[in-house]
């Protein structure tokens, strides 16, 4: 699922050539996927998935490796209105899916990144599930939770704990008891 973004027809002024741009009002297409973060990590050699600010410059930079229009001005960046960055920034954290991932085993952690994600370890995570590459132009987060599920899905089922099978015999052993009128 892509975005469209409107940049409404202004001037701008350029400080190093001293002299004012004329932008025309224009709609980029905008696509959040990993083929973007992709482009990103390239020129920035630095993983996107983090939770360390941005800098304006990374900023305008990522709706740049976004954009799938054609043949757009560079300057057309420096031109997005506020609502329209404020549009951008919930499309990015759109989680574009139903699916929750909640973890009730007994002594559970939240999971949390535990390593540095980058575009590389997310197409090999791709690879290792079996995931089309046609996932690449997909939307990110989508993406993200589909190899989160994959991985759950794909791990051996766990066994439980000596403390974890003796509370549920205890409950177990409980539930006779009451059914049958019974102490033991």
């Amino acid at each position: 699922m892509s975005l469209t973004i409107h940049i409404p027809a202004t001037e701008l002024w350029d400080p190093g050539r001293e002299q004012f741009i004329k932008i025309k009002e224009q709609n980029l297409l905008l696509e959040h996927s990993l083929v973007s973060m992709d482009k990103w990590e390239s020129k920035w050699k630095k993983p996107f998935l983090t939770d360390n600010e941005k800098t304006a410059a990374e900023i305008l930079d990522y709706i740049r490796c976004m954009t799938i229009t054609k043949n757009v001005d560079p300057y057309v960046y420096f031109a997005i209105p506020p609502d329209e960055i404020n549009k951008i920034k919930d499309y990015m954290s759109d989680p574009m899916t139903a699916t929750t991932i909640t973890d009730h085993r007994e002594g559970a952690k939240p999971r949390g990144r535990k390593e540095i994600i980058t575009s590389e370890i997310i197409y090999w995570q791709m690879t290792q599930l079996n995931i089309p590459l046609e996932w690449e132009k997909r939307h990110l987060n989508k993406l993200l939770m589909l190899i989160q599920v994959g991985a759950i899905k794909s791990e051996p089922p766990k066994s439980m704990s000596k403390n974890a099978i003796m509370k549920q015999n205890s409950m177990l052993n409980a539930a006779r008891r009451k059914k049958h009128g019974t102490r033991g």
